[in-house]
């Protein structure tokens, strides 16, 4: 299951919290693969990629909550925490980078926590996409940021590392996540 991270409604699309959103949609754009309500609190697609059936989720919670839909999700389609990959913006990240990660903990990431808590298992993959630029600094409110839209010059970098993103997917629904680290960390 390939979980993107955002939050729904037309105020928050292009913003820097909905990057995780982005690449799930460029997923399903690749398969023309439309997103449906989902039984739980979600939209998902499903696609079948290398033999692989592979669920596309976007959680409808908001990013606090993403844990209620991720684990309602994986409890519906017998999905184990280590056959998920949780794509996420992440402000201490400069703008345009990936970084990718086996499991761990929040790293101070509400919707992170929320999928932690959830689960009650903090053994699933993570990709988290870089947001951050020199306007962030310490004292400054963060939430104003990651809800703040992209400025025009930044867009053609964001749209490189969600390609970027959505090649990550692949190689860690096809090789796993140790080679998707080895290849785009």
């Amino acid at each position: 299951m390939i979980v993107g991270l955002g939050n729904v409604g037309r105020e928050y699309e292009g913003t820097r919290h909905n990057v995780g959103f982005a690449v799930v949609d460029g997923l399903a754009a690749k398969f023309k693969r439309p997103f449906t309500p989902g039984k739980g609190e979600y939209y998902f697609a499903q696609i079948r990629h290398a033999g692989e059936e592979v669920i596309l989720l976007k959680p409808t919670t908001y990013m606090n909550n993403s844990g209620v839909a991720v684990s309602d999700a994986a409890d519906r389609f017998g999905i184990t925490p280590e056959d998920i990959l949780v794509i996420y913006d992440d402000f201490n990240i400069p703008l345009g980078k990936l970084r990718l990660r086996k499991n761990g903990g929040d790293g101070g990431h509400n919707g992170v926590y929320s999928i932690i808590y959830q689960l009650n298992d903090e053994n699933f993959s993570r990709l988290r996409c870089g947001i951050g630029t020199e306007e962030v600094v310490p004292g400054r409110d963060m939430a104003d940021f990651v809800l703040s839209k992209f400025e025009a010059v930044e867009v053609p970098v964001v749209e490189k590392m969600v390609e970027g993103a959505v090649d990550a997917a692949f190689v860690f629904i096809n090789e796993g996540i140790e080679t998707a680290m080895n290849r785009f960390n």
